[in-house]
């Protein structure tokens, strides 16, 4: 096993960012020891052996796709030539990475394919996102929300859809906090003239969106049916972006009963070029005022 250049230690983000929510630890902790595995030319199989187990294990290791253990970190780390101080330090944080993240107590309802993104979007740079069908979930106010719930749960017991849109509006507000990511949204022409939840509905959100081209930190652009019809991503598309060195970037894509996440470069560089088409052909925030305005003549 030749020795190269050790990677950088993740310890000083840590330090930047203490608030980091488990999901998001799990995953720096991850490719960090990816990093340190690759750059010791050690195979997964060789690293598996080391800890008694197969080389699948190191994968989701890596890939934060099972929980760590402090001993399974400390004997890789070893064996990568990591110091005894950071090993401890990093020890430490593994133990904070398995603790419970803030969207825990509302386990019942999320279901496995969901809990990934909603644990990183709070520690993204930018959150992108393009809506054929609805408003975007973080942009909805409560009674769209509670609409659409209830059309994708339509079986399901009414407290537990009230717990969905709980859950909703409490991304919502960790959205608002210092330190929170941009929301960039693109959203469909036709998204405004769905009448999801009625028109009483349907005013409200659409005069809550007029309020939001007023908000910082929030860019919305109506992409019109010419504007979709020149350039779509194919289907919604929620693009996490993370500040430099923190974590690669990631595409996120739901379907009714599970979702795909994307974070090989070649993948998500072609979500972004789409995204950045689109957004080129959309209307400005100033052009989409109108098309709110217009659209809300709709359900007066």
């Amino acid at each position: 096993m030749s020795v190269q250049p050790q990677p950088a230690s993740p310890l000083p983000l840590f330090e930047r960012r203490p608030e980091m929510g488990s999901r998001a630890m799990s995953r720096v902790l991850g490719t960090y020891l990816r990093s340190l595995r690759e750059s010791r030319n050690c195979s997964p199989a060789a690293a598996g052996a080391h800890i008694r187990a197969h080389a699948s294990k190191i994968s989701r290791m890596e890939t934060a796709h099972v929980s760590l253990k402090a001993r399974d970190v400390d004997e890789l780390l070893h064996l990568y030539g990591v110091g005894e101080a950071e090993r401890a330090e990093i020890g430490r944080l593994v133990q904070r990475a398995t603790g419970p993240d803030w969207w825990q107590p509302y386990g019942e309802i999320v279901p496995d394919w969901l809990q990934q993104l909603i644990g990183l979007e709070r520690d993204a740079h930018l959150v992108r996102s393009y809506e054929t069908q609805f408003v975007p979930g973080l942009l909805q106010t409560e009674r769209y929300a509670r609409a659409v719930v209830q059309s994708g749960h339509r079986l399901a017991p009414a407290e537990e859809n009230a717990r969905r849109v709980e859950l909703r509006l409490e991304r919502q507000r960790r959205m608002t906090e210092p330190g929170a990511p941009v929301l960039w949204a693109l959203v469909d022409e036709g998204v405004l003239h769905r009448p999801v939840g009625g028109a009483d509905v349907m005013r409200e959100q659409l005069t809550y969106l007029l309020e939001v081209l007023r908000q910082p930190g929030v860019r919305l652009q109506i992409a019109s049916y010419a504007a979709s019809a020149a350039a779509t991503p194919g289907t919604s598309v929620t693009y996490l972006r993370f500040a430099q060195g923190f974590l690669p970037d990631m595409v996120y894509l739901e379907h009714m009963t599970s979702a795909v996440y994307l974070d090989r470069l070649s993948d998500v560089d072609h979500y972004r070029a789409a995204l950045d088409e689109l957004s080129a052909l959309a209307a400005t925030p100033a052009a989409s005022r109108v098309l709110l305005e217009q659209a809300l003549q709709r359900y007066r």
